[in-house]
């Protein structure tokens, strides 16, 4: 029984440090990209694809373990049980475990540049990379200017999906970079919707997010605008032709959406309450994505 008691505890906190959900945010550019190419060309090289989205988990885990590591050095993971770090008590294994997935998941983006003979997609994920690292690695931290959520729209957004729309075609396309907007944008609010319980926090490390720098009640009016924009981009850019009719699909998330804008608009400032506001944002973010995507591919 009192094992019970204390592993329950210890695997909830281990849940919460891994995110398994968080993983979609790797996934969806890389899917929403490669349908746009599949929409174009007809063709999907699904080596490619299965390459790109395992290298991809293994380059955000990177981030998401390394970002434990460079939190526990300005002190603001203090209170976050389920850091990494923290769990283990061993910063220097967990930096190392990172720099391993990193390693790893960049020999896939090589392996596809190989068979491309083309520098261009590792190119574009270093690039990518280097966002990730400047966002909360010393000495940028940028994060901690409030410069996440910009970071976080590029990197995922239109260098991800452009990455992956050139590993299936080697050419680039319009369409695929307007829809990399939809992408950044519904990323970006999950990195957002992290700041809403955690302001006494970021304010004690001196970090400006933007929750801190606009308050939690604006924080929620710009949640409402930022989630409004994706369907409204999505069915401009339809109406334009940019975008083929089934990618209204994306519409079928919209009441995930207004429960996380009713969700933090209401709660907005009770950090105990607003703290899972993220998850929400993540399950809009991957069902707008998955069904974007799969109106190119249809």
């Amino acid at each position: 029984m009192t094992t019970k008691l204390i592993s329950q505890p210890d695997k909830k906190l281990w849940m919460a440090a891994i995110k398994p959900p968080m993983y979609s945010v790797a996934i969806m550019p890389i899917w929403v990209g490669t349908m746009v190419a599949y929409a174009n060309t007809k063709n999907l090289n699904s080596i490619i694809f299965s390459t790109f989205i395992g290298a991809a988990i293994l380059i955000l885990a990177w981030e998401n373990i390394s970002n434990d590591v460079f939190d526990s050095e300005t002190g603001i993971d203090e209170n976050k049980h389920h850091s990494l770090v923290n769990l283990t008590g061993n910063k220097l294994l967990v930096f190392w475990l990172g720099n391993l997935c990193l390693g790893l998941g960049l020999l896939g983006i090589l392996a596809i540049s190989w068979w491309q003979q083309d520098i261009t997609v590792i190119g574009l994920i270093s690039l990518c990379c280097v966002l990730g690292y400047i966002y909360q690695g010393p000495p940028f931290r940028l994060g901690y200017k409030g410069l996440g959520e910009i970071l976080c729209f590029f990197a995922f957004g239109p260098l991800a999906c452009s990455a992956a729309y050139y590993s299936q075609t080697q050419t680039w396309s319009i369409s695929n970079l307007v829809a990399s907007i939809i992408v950044g944008v519904a990323t970006s609010l999950i990195l957002f919707c992290s700041h809403f319980h955690q302001v006494k926090d970021d304010l004690a490390a001196g970090k400006l997010s933007p929750i801190v720098r606009l308050g939690t009640a604006r924080g929620s009016q710009v949640l409402t605008w930022s989630a409004t924009s994706i369907y409204l981009i999505t069915s401009i850019f339809v109406i334009w032709g940019y975008f083929p009719i089934w990618t209204l699909l994306s519409w079928v998330s919209l009441p995930f959406a207004i429960k996380l804008c009713r969700h933090v608009q209401e709660n907005h400032h009770q950090p105990d309450k607003v703290s899972n506001c993220k998850f929400i944002a993540v399950a809009v973010h991957f069902w707008c994505c998955l069904l974007f995507g799969l109106g190119f591919a249809i």
